[in-house]
């Protein structure tokens, strides 16, 4: 098997006195979707903060490529292939989608290619995307569903190595998440891009990956294939009993409240 292309180990992080973080490890492999989910405020968003650089562990490590980043800056590890979405998109609003794949595409060797190469690799990965129609549109505009392709497709206009991607299918309709998954099953094969994916909709990650991690209260509950996570005890206690809920799972900002929707457990 393929040696992980991003590892973090022991990863810890603090705000005051609450642990969010509790020595997790976490990696994954060129080609390969890893699913990450847990209860609202495990800490999957203060994780994928440490991933892309936006904080810095207080304990642990992060080794891309073999090579320790821990200290590396957000800036540095986009340009060097680690791409990230959010659970809030952030696209700009006031260009157009065109525009917005643009600006996302960067250059190397102190050469920078002309806007319109830049523009025939938008125009390319949004006809990918099948996001052709909305080229001239303002992001500003768009509806839920078509702002996260749009999104993703940022993400991609400068080929990634790693793909963070954070509550990719959220507001999202079922023709959108269908698309959503083919695109990115494509991309982790096709480009034997490392594909890490926070997502509160379990039956979409249990589909998509090949592995799942399962985060609670900032550490790492179970690991394991989707049907090894969806058997196991301590998994489904975790979203589905008391220990779900409470002031002490929220700890992450970007969480709130209790655990998965109605339906989005399979078969429970």
């Amino acid at each position: 098997m393929n040696q992980p292309l991003l590892h973090a180990s022991g990863i810890d992080v603090r705000f005051g006195g609450v642990h969010a973080l509790r020595g997790v490890t976490v990696s994954v492999r060129p080609g390969e979707i890893c699913g990450l989910i847990g209860p609202n405020g495990a800490g999957k968003t203060t994780l994928f903060d440490v991933l892309s650089g936006m904080r810095r562990p207080d304990a642990g490590a992060i080794a891309y490529d073999g090579t320790d980043i821990t200290r590396r800056p957000p800036a540095w590890r986009a340009r060097h292939g680690i791409r990230r979405t959010f659970q809030r998109q952030q696209l700009f609003g006031q260009l157009t989608v065109t525009d917005n794949l643009v600006v996302a595409q960067d250059w190397r060797g102190g050469v920078r290619p002309s806007a319109g190469r830049h523009r025939q690799r938008a125009a390319a990965v949004l006809h990918d995307c099948g996001l052709d129609t909305l080229a001239g549109s303002y992001a500003g505009g768009l509806p839920v569903g078509q702002a996260r392709m749009v999104e993703l497709a940022r993400a991609l206009a400068d080929p990634p190595r790693v793909l963070l991607l954070d509550e990719p299918a959220s507001g999202t309709t079922p023709e959108e998440r269908r698309r959503l998954a083919s695109l990115i099953r494509r991309t982790a094969t096709d480009d034997d891009c490392a594909v890490l994916l926070v997502e509160h909709n379990v039956a979409f990650v249990m589909d998509l990956c090949s592995r799942v991690v399962v985060l609670d209260l900032g550490h790492v509950l179970a690991e394991g294939t989707p049907a090894e996570i969806h058997a196991n005890p301590a998994v489904r206690e975790a979203y589905l009993g008391t220990g779900a809920q409470g002031p002490e799972h929220d700890h992450d900002p970007a969480h709130r409240g209790g655990g998965p929707a109605a339906g989005e457990w399979p078969n429970v």
